[in-house]
């Protein structure tokens, strides 16, 4: 060891010493006692808890038969409804979409500022330099000579200095846990980024399995209103032959063509509406609009089975994404509660520099070219209370936002199964009536056609029968497609179809990267 470091070491240790008495001192005298900033982890500021947040007992259906309160496996629920196509294109919507894509690049940017903030643990400024200089004076002042016992002595004009290496450091030492505090709000940000990402493969799941039933729905309905179209054209015709027999006047006829026309103008409407639900589940599937038609082929409206696994309302604390998201964000801001009490003390650190520093080259490694510092340094923001502690306020405030923002996403989540589970269970009840009711008016329409022929009814009754079948009709394929709906919406609610990418569906490359570090933490529950 060089004769200086000794010295400097014994300084270090000397200023290291006097440094924790005014810790001490200071921690006694501050806004976070000793024992707190003890049992913190020799942080100030307070330690997060998970919240608590309300939930129902039980579900308000949870007498129904149908309501199971096992849980079940909802990691790929869409399969309960056996449709192959569906299969399909969730996986596609997992691979290709590009909203997914847009949530795993938030978990990588989180990931990045945590790694950011926990370097700040370590010394904040690190450098190595190396210089050399040439200092040159001026003429006048090297024209002046000196006398000395050896003899007269001139100024030279150019000096060369060479620095080789010389390393600095300064470390703010975290003392109040401040930069802790930031690691862990940044923690608990990366722990929301991940939640986020998996809220939207439960929304982009659901979207893609409604937009599936909608199509469907609106074929079926399609479908319908052609068949009654074809009766009425077939009526119209019986019409047309009885009026040019003069059994019937131009009033009947009129009344034929126009109750077929608006029986006509209805499946254009109904085009319509499956244009866009083709076009919103292309930009799912992350392709431009096209015409799916080939690809979906005939299918019925997708059925599942009239029960449902639901377990307890409790569970959705645990299960849903977005529940977890906020909680996560609560914890976020808690740390930063921290962050903002630790400006009430001083910012200590450490600076030091060390390397060799010679006139010429050759001397630059010996002993005497050693040089180096090593000392104690605080910033201490004395007049800028009012500033930080408005600041605490402000931190304090929107924790208390966001606890209650947590607490509201449960009630939401709560009340979402609670809306889709009233949906599938009373539309079952629904379509199984209006089944019976289309089929009645059905074999009524055939009926009176037939009394219409014989000229025992009149077309105004025929007309009525026909416009009531096709209402009917129509209102039972919307029927069917709420059931499914509201089967999608209770798993939605529940928070389903996030555990894929654990699953065995082959994602995308870019989505296999992601996996690696997606997998969710334990969160601690109420």
């Amino acid at each position: 060891m060089t004769p200086c470091g000794p010295f400097l070491l014994k300084s270090f240790l000397r200023s290291c010493a006097a440094l924790c008495a005014g810790i001490l001192f200071l921690t006694c005298c501050g806004c976070t006692s000793l024992s707190e900033y003890v049992h913190n982890g020799f942080k100030v500021g307070p330690n997060y808890q998970t919240p608590p947040a309300a939930t129902a007992p039980d579900w308000l259906d949870a007498a129904d038969q149908r309501v199971k309160r096992e849980g079940d496996d909802l990691s790929k629920w869409w399969t309960v409804f056996n449709d192959p196509v569906l299969d399909g294109l969730i996986e596609d919507v997992y691979r290709q979409n590009l909203t997914l894509r847009q949530a795993g690049e938030r978990v990588l940017q989180a990931r990045a500022q945590l790694g950011i903030a926990t370097g700040n643990l370590f010394p904040q400024t690190q450098q190595l330099r190396a210089s050399f200089t040439q200092t040159a004076l001026s003429a006048q002042d090297t024209n002046v000579t000196f006398d000395t016992p050896l003899g007269p002595l001139a100024l030279t004009r150019f000096y060369p200095q060479w620095n080789l290496p010389i390393g600095a450091a300064s470390w703010e030492i975290d003392f109040w846990g401040r930069f802790r505090r930031a690691i862990e709000a940044n923690g608990a940000n990366l722990d929301a980024s991940v939640a986020d990402y998996q809220d939207v493969l439960v929304t982009l799941f659901s979207d893609a399995a409604t937009s599936y039933v909608t199509i469907r729905t609106l074929e079926k309905q399609i479908e319908y209103t052609k068949a009654n179209a074809d009766l009425q054209r077939q009526t119209l015709k019986l019409v047309e032959a009885r009026f040019k027999a003069g059994t019937v006047s131009g009033v009947d006829l009129r009344q034929a063509k126009s109750t077929l026309g608006q029986t006509e103008s209805q499946v254009p409407e109904l085009e319509i509406a499956l244009r866009q639900t083709h076009n919103h589940l292309c930009i799912l599937l992350g392709i431009p609009p096209e015409d799916l038609r080939a690809r979906l082929g005939a299918e019925k409206i997708p059925t599942a089975l009239p029960e449902v696994a639901l377990g307890i309302p409790a569970d959705l604390l645990r299960r849903r994404p977005d529940v977890r998201r906020a909680e996560r964000q609560a914890a976020a801001q808690s740390a930063q509660i921290g962050v903002a009490q630790a400006e009430f003390y001083p910012a200590i650190a450490i600076n030091g520099t060390i390397g060799y520093s010679a006139a010429q080259f050759k001397d630059l490694w010996g002993p005497s070219a050693f040089t180096g510092s090593v000392g104690p340094s605080f910033q201490w923001n004395v007049l800028n209370y009012g500033r930080i502690l408005n600041n605490v306020r402000l931190q304090k405030s929107k924790f208390a936002e966001s606890v209650a923002a947590y607490q509201e996403t449960v009630l939401k989540a709560n009340q979402e199964v609670e809306d889709g589970l009233a949906t599938f269970l009373k539309a079952q009840q629904r379509e199984r009536l209006l089944a019976a009711s289309a089929d009645d008016s059905l074999e009524a329409v055939k009926l009176v056609l037939v009394q219409y022929e014989k000229g025992t009814a009149d077309l105004t009754r025929v007309t009525q029968l026909q416009q009531t079948l096709v209402l009917q009709q129509d209102t039972l394929a919307q029927a069917q497609g709420e059931i499914a709906r509201g089967l999608i919406q209770v798993y939605k609610g529940l928070g389903g179809g996030w555990e894929t990418y654990q699953a065995n569906c082959q994602p995308a490359e870019r989505h296999e990267v992601r996996a690696r570090f997606l997998a969710p933490r334990p969160v601690e529950t109420p």
